[in-house]
């Protein structure tokens, strides 16, 4: 199955309404449209157990495989993390999370 997109929400000088958030897909996993100014809003709903995501970087260094990034969330905490570089990260940002609790919503800057 195709991953689930997060929608990306555009800051505006006149204000923005927050976004709803993208429940964590364990499953599909996610995908957001990155132009390399978008900033992820990662929220953990756990009580107890901090939850880690995993950005997907792409392409090669000397032929082999770039080693995902990954953030750990503690336990009823959120990050603000990016922006994605293009170069990097690829146009389409790829995500996994190890748990639906983890609330996704992404932002254009």
């Amino acid at each position: 199955m195709p991953r689930t997109p997060v929608p990306v929400t555009a800051i505006t000088r006149t204000g923005t309404a927050a976004p709803a958030e993208t429940n964590g897909d364990t499953v599909n996993n996610h995908v957001i449209s990155n132009n390399g100014r978008v900033v992820l809003l990662v929220r953990n709903a756990s009580e107890s157990t901090p939850r880690t995501i995993t950005l997907r970087v792409r392409g090669l260094i000397d032929g082999q495989t770039v080693t995902p990034r990954t953030v750990t969330i503690p336990a009823e905490a959120s990050r603000y993390i990016g922006p994605f570089p293009t170069d990097s990260y690829g146009g389409a940002l790829e995500i996994d999370v190890d748990n639906a609790e983890l609330k996704l919503s992404a932002f254009g800057i």
